[in-house]
């Protein structure tokens, strides 16, 4: 990092800081991912997708992943048991085309491509920000399918929490977190802890491989009349079992981490920047040898806003120092590599019309220069009909491990992606919604391996065409949400479908209030998909029963009946996943 970009980012730090808060009715939903801004989750163009604390609560999933995985149009491969190697598909792109954001903090390795969410735990989530389509124009590499972004706990008031949980396979997992917020600042710790004997994850072998998992969030913030520092901190790490190639057992210890301090200030009555200064750690090392993989990143992003009458302009300047190593059988890498960036864009809202573009100039050390954008519209038809379109170039930056891995070639271009979606969505006011979403995508420089000179080479195009269908339903004491997707994701040279993904799946979500107590039902149907080798994966059903149960005015108890129909199924071959299972928890809350 030199000296100067350090220099001028602290400087403009001084002048700049934080976003006002859009204006919003009464207990709406804030978002920031869609527009790198604070803007009601209504006025959103894109399809946003939130999933709140109330739903994480309700679900006792284990990690991330389960929370995804009955999200209709994301599909999830998954090597086995808990903490097994987890990848994410977002419309049909591929796993490393799916940007995960830890309070905006990238959690992509510069190694592997794609996040470890396998091991980040519920219990630190807040709520989790599903942004579908191309957004490298607001967030630079990986984008092309989408963004995760995960928000961390935070302290509204005082509080206290801790809870005991115990389930199938051995399963153990332990709690403690708390907090306050005043005038002049607020703080929260978290700390989660959980272990389990796992079972066999693979299907040629009954050997069972076991996870453990510690994870810890801090966050503090002070403010200063318009001015407010914060500092926050999510780190996780572990051990995960597995069998490797020849089904011998092998384990490996892993740690995740970001670390983030934040300057935002108000400037003047309209204007608003904010600073965040980052450090990402992603460490796997291998136990029964000395093999490992390494991925640390130091960034700096800095943004300044400013509302108009009718818009709200958006600029800022990001950068990036990243070192990524691996050393695998005696063989490895250790390179550096410098990303700098600027950005423009702006909201625009007059009348029934909305519009949003955005526009990225990236100089990257691996391929040079790259302009993406995004141009969005959305009109409403009238009180109920709403029409949306949106057009959006994005990209990947090969990473360390595409250059210079086994395989590697130095000299790969970016992958580089169009998409198009058009959207209807009709809201009458009255509890219920439904929404249309059609979707295109064609991505060029396809990064594949060439079996001829046995080496990666951009020689790949994917054609990826989808539509989904979405209801709503939220009442006073129940609600339902269902979700049907038909996409194709194909080699557009050979037609042959891309790995991994159904062309067909859906999902339905019924939560019901019952006195104190609420009881929720996750039903969510996946059609075939292709594997490596020619192996078919069967399409399947998949059911969750959960529960909570009020105990009194600080106690509950938390029930999960995991694959309650005893599916077998598979979502990679030759690994197993998660039999008829269950788990509870009991849990104390004040506040």
């Amino acid at each position: 990092m030199t000296i100067r970009f350090t220099s001028v980012a602290i400087a403009l730090a001084v002048v700049a800081p934080h976003y006002a808060i859009a204006d919003s009715a009464p207990g709406e939903t804030i978002i920031v991912t869609a527009t790198r801004t604070e803007i009601p989750l209504s006025d959103a163009i894109v399809p946003v997708t939130v999933i709140s604390r109330d739903d994480i609560e309700l679900s006792l999933a284990t990690d991330l992943a389960e929370l995804l995985r009955f999200q209709a149009g994301i599909d999830i491969g998954r090597n086995g048991g808990p903490g097994q190697a987890t990848s994410v598909f977002m419309r049909g792109t591929e796993s490393n085309h799916t940007l995960v954001l830890i309070d905006g903090v990238r959690m992509n390795p510069g190694t592997l491509g794609g996040a470890a969410i396998q091991h980040i735990a519920p219990e630190m989530i807040e709520r989790i920000e599903i942004v579908k389509g191309a957004r490298s124009a607001l967030f630079g590499t990986d984008a092309i399918g989408g963004v995760i972004n995960v928000i961390t706990r935070r302290a509204e008031s005082a509080y206290f929490e801790t809870s005991l949980g115990a389930g199938s396979f051995d399963s153990r997992s332990g709690v403690v977190s708390g907090g306050n917020r005043s005038e002049n600042g607020d703080f929260s710790v978290s700390v989660s802890y959980q272990d389990t004997d796992g079972f066999a994850p693979r299907t040629d072998s009954d050997i069972e491989r076991g996870y453990d998992n510690l994870s810890v969030n801090l966050y503090g913030a002070r403010r200063f009349g318009d001015a407010e520092i914060s500092l926050r901190h999510w780190q996780t790490e572990g051990t995960v079992e597995y069998l490797d190639f020849f089904l011998a057992p092998v384990d490996q210890d892993f740690t995740n981490s970001t670390t983030a301090l934040q300057l935002d200030n108000a400037v003047g009555q309209h204007g608003s920047s904010k600073l965040i200064a980052s450090f990402m750690q992603d460490d796997i090392a291998q136990n029964q040898g000395d093999d490992f993989v390494k991925s640390d990143r130091i960034s700096l992003d800095w943004q300044y806003s400013h509302a108009f009458e009718e818009h709200t302009l958006t600029g800022g300047l990001f950068y990036v120092d990243e070192n990524a190593s691996s050393l695998s059988f005696g063989s490895g890498f250790d390179e550096d590599t410098e990303v700098r960036a600027a950005f423009i864009q702006d909201q625009w809202t007059r009348d029934r019309h909305k519009a949003f573009v955005a526009l990225r100039l990236t100089d990257h050390d691996t391929f040079g220069n790259h302009t993406t954008w995004n141009a969005e519209y959305a009109f409403a038809l009238d009180d109920n009909w709403t029409l949306n379109a949106g057009l959006g170039h994005a990209f990947r930056a090969p990473d360390a491990t595409d250059r210079f891995g086994f395989g590697g070639n130095p000299d790969l271009d970016a992958e580089q992606a169009d998409e198009a979606q058009l959207g209807f969505r009709f809201d009458p006011g009255n509890r219920h919604s439904v929404g249309i979403e059609l979707y295109a995508n064609d991505i060029d420089d396809l990064i594949d391996f060439d079996l001829e000179t046995f080496t990666l080479v951009n020689v790949a195009r994917a054609e990826i065409r989808g539509a989904q269908l979405a209801y709503e339903y939220r009442g006073e004491r129940f609600t339902i949400n269902a979700e049907l997707t038909r996409q194709s994701a194909e080699d557009a040279d050979s037609g042959e479908r891309l790995l991994r993904r159904a062309e067909e799946s859906g999902s339905l979500t019924y939560t019901q209030n019952v006195g104190a107590h609420r009881m929720g039902l996750s039903v969510f149907a996946s059609g075939d998909r292709e594997d490596f080798g020619g192996v078919r994966l069967d399409g399947y059903v998949l059911a969750n029963l959960t529960a909570q149960f009020s105990l009194g005015n600080a106690w509950t108890m938390h029930a999960r009946i995991e694959n309650l129909l005893d599916t077998e199924y598979a979502t990679a071959a030759g690994f197993r996943m998660q039999e008829r299972s269950g788990f509870v928890e009991l849990k104390y809350h004040w506040n």
